[in-house]
């Protein structure tokens, strides 16, 4: 279920929530490492390392929710705390990350 704490500025997802976020069109950022990636992730996430976030803010949409997922949720949150300091508010955090996403039976790519 959607939580929002005041001093975040993003709200924290489960998959299920995810899953329909990513069905209405939300954008899924992946911000794990390329060989995490490789590995398995959300379908169509896009890969942008969170080191590289602020970087490459530019390439965030700007016209849609913003899913940002990691291996458990950690990187994830830092990387939303970024595009919130480039200006986004659509921003979105899966709990508990890849891991949560694939243990629920969800599909992932390779």
């Amino acid at each position: 279920m959607a939580t929002k704490d005041p001093r975040e500025p993003f709200t924290r997802i489960d998959v299920k929530e995810a899953d329909e976020m990513k069905k209405d069109g939300a954008a899924v950022i992946d911000v794990r490492e390329p060989h995490e990636y490789n590995a398995g992730h959300v379908p169509s996430a896009t890969l942008i390392p969170v080191n590289t976030v602020y970087a490459r803010r530019e390439e965030l949409p700007r016209d849609k929710d913003l899913i940002f997922v990691c291996a458990v949720g950690q990187r994830s949150a830092l990387a939303c705390e970024m595009a919130a300091a480039a200006g986004l508010t659509r921003l979105f955090n899966l709990e508990g990350g890849t891991d949560a996403w694939i243990k629920s039976g969800m599909p992932a790519e390779r």
